[in-house]
């Protein structure tokens, strides 16, 4: 039980220390900003397909509307 009280207290007593970053950056990196740009790029190329695919379903949606109406005299149309 002593052995676990004092290993408790030495970790309690370095976690500061392992928590402390040293140097501190300014800026950011080049690295970050690579990551960022890959991110967006994916984004916009999975945009671009679903954005021709919601305009060609508008286009069917109100095409096929516009095609399909009946006469109001009730004669056939080929």
């Amino acid at each position: 039980m002593k052995l676990i009280t004092m290993i408790t207290a030495i970790m309690v007593a370095a976690t500061p220390a392992l928590a402390s970053g040293g140097e501190e950056t300014i800026g950011t990196s080049l690295l970050v900003i690579l990551f960022l740009g890959f991110g967006v790029l994916i984004v916009v190329c999975q945009l671009i397909p679903g954005l021709v695919l919601f305009c060609s379903m508008l286009k069917g949606l109100f095409d096929s509307a516009a095609k399909n109406t009946v006469p109001k005299t009730g004669a056939k149309t080929l």
